[in-house]
C-alpha cells in the first residue's frame, strides 16, 4: 500500500474502485435516492441519510464533503439510467421512430404506475434549486439538453428539420411525468404516444 492511499479507521483502503469504498459510496447514494425522491432534496438532512445507510458521519463526509455533492451524484446516476433507457429503446426499435416513441412512452407509463412515483426527479430538483449556476441546476439543465438533443436526432431521422417538433415532444414527456403523479398513471403511456404521434404527423 502506498503512503498516499487513503484508509478508513480500520486501515482499509477506500479509494480503489471495486473495493469496500465503492460499495459504501453506492450504499450512500442508494439511501439518498430513496429519501430524496420521496421527501425532496432540501427536506432530507445528511443525518437522515447517514442513519438510513447505516454508516458514520466520518464515512459519509469522506465520500461526500457536502450534501450538494451527494445530490449531484444522485442526479448523475439517474441521468445515466435515463440515457441508457432511451438508447435501449432506439436499439430495440432498430431505427423505427414510431416504435422508439412507443417504447419510451411505455417505459414512462410503467414508471408512473410504480408505487411511490413522484414525477420527474429533474423537474423536482429544478423546483428546489432556482439558481442556474448551482451545481444541481447544472446537472438538471445538462441532462435536459441531452434529452432534447436525442429527440432532435429522432425527428431529424424522419426528415423533420423544425426544432419545435423536438421541443413539443419534450413538453409532452414533461407533462406525462406530471400527469403520472397528479393524474391517472394508467393512461400516461397511451396519451403520451398519441400526442407524440400527432407531433410527428404535424411536422413531417
Amino acid at each position: 500500500m502506498s503512503a498516499s492511499t487513503e484508509v478508513d479507521p480500520q486501515g482499509t483502503p477506500v479509494k480503489e474502485p471495486g473495493t469496500r469504498a465503492a460499495i459504501t459510496r453506492e450504499k450512500i447514494v442508494d439511501a439518498a435516492a430513496e429519501l430524496f425522491y420521496a421527501h425532496g432534496l432540501r427536506a432530507v438532512s445528511a443525518d437522515k441519510i447517514i442513519e438510513r445507510a447505516g454508516i458514520t458521519k466520518v464515512t459519509f463526509y469522506r465520500h461526500f464533503p457536502t450534501k450538494d455533492d451527494l445530490i449531484v451524484a444522485y442526479l448523475e446516476r439517474r441521468a445515466a439510467w435515463e440515457r441508457e433507457a432511451v438508447a435501449a429503446a432506439g436499439e430495440a426499435a432498430r431505427g423505427d421512430v414510431d416504435e422508439t416513441l412507443r417504447l419510451i412512452s411505455e417505459g414512462i407509463g410503467s414508471e408512473a404506475c410504480t408505487a411511490g412515483f413522484r414525477g420527474c426527479p429533474f423537474i423536482n430538483a429544478a423546483a428546489e434549486f432556482a439558481d442556474p449556476k448551482h451545481p444541481v441546476r447544472v446537472i438538471v439543465d445538462g441532462h435536459r439538453a441531452w434529452f432534447l438533443s436525442a429527440l432532435e436526432r429522432l425527428t431529424a431521422s424522419v426528415g423533420i428539420e423544425n426544432p419545435t417538433a423536438a421541443e413539443e415532444l419534450m413538453m409532452l414527456r414533461d407533462g406525462a411525468m406530471v400527469a403520472g403523479y397528479l393524474g391517472n398513471p394508467e393512461k400516461v403511456a397511451a396519451a403520451l404516444l398519441a400526442g407524440s404521434r400527432a407531433v410527428i404527423a404535424l411536422y413531417r
